[in-house]
């Protein structure tokens, strides 16, 4: 995997990975940025979200669970000192769907996979990071 990253303004740098996407990230105005972009450990925290959030989503689609979407919060705390790494982050899947129909096992087991086989990001956060998963499955009939 190659990124390349271009210097736009300031603190407003702009990156490109070999899918080709363009993402814009910054700083804000307090540390000399323009406020412009996502900040880099916002997009480390989406990175781990949409890594996981892929897998459990294959996952049940695999195992044919009937849910409509899967949708996700990650709450995460960082060190207080730099380098201010994420020390907690606690990850929270929506499963919407038909609740009779969806079988809670199939979710739980879909996460645990991705959190201890599928999950590269996971797996690299949880060095300096305590990972929680929980999960709520959200009746949509």
């Amino acid at each position: 995997m190659n990124v390349e990253i271009k210097q736009v303004d300031g603190l407003t740098l702009v990156g490109k990975a070999d899918s080709g996407h363009w993402v814009a990230m910054d700083g804000s105005e307090k540390v000399g940025g323009n406020d412009a972009g996502t900040r880099p450990m916002e997009l480390l925290l989406m990175s781990l979200g949409g890594c996981t959030g892929m897998d459990v989503i294959s996952i049940l689609q695999k195992k044919r669970t009937p849910f409509t979407k899967v949708n996700m919060r990650l709450e995460a705390e960082r060190a207080n000192e730099h380098p201010k790494v994420f020390t907690k982050i606690k990850i929270t899947f929506l499963v919407y769907g038909d609740k009779d129909k969806i079988k809670t096992a199939d979710v739980e087991r879909a996460i645990e996979l991705s959190s201890t086989k599928y999950c590269s990001a996971s797996t690299m956060l949880k060095k300096t990071a305590e990972v929680s998963y929980h999960y709520e499955v959200i009746d949509t009939k």
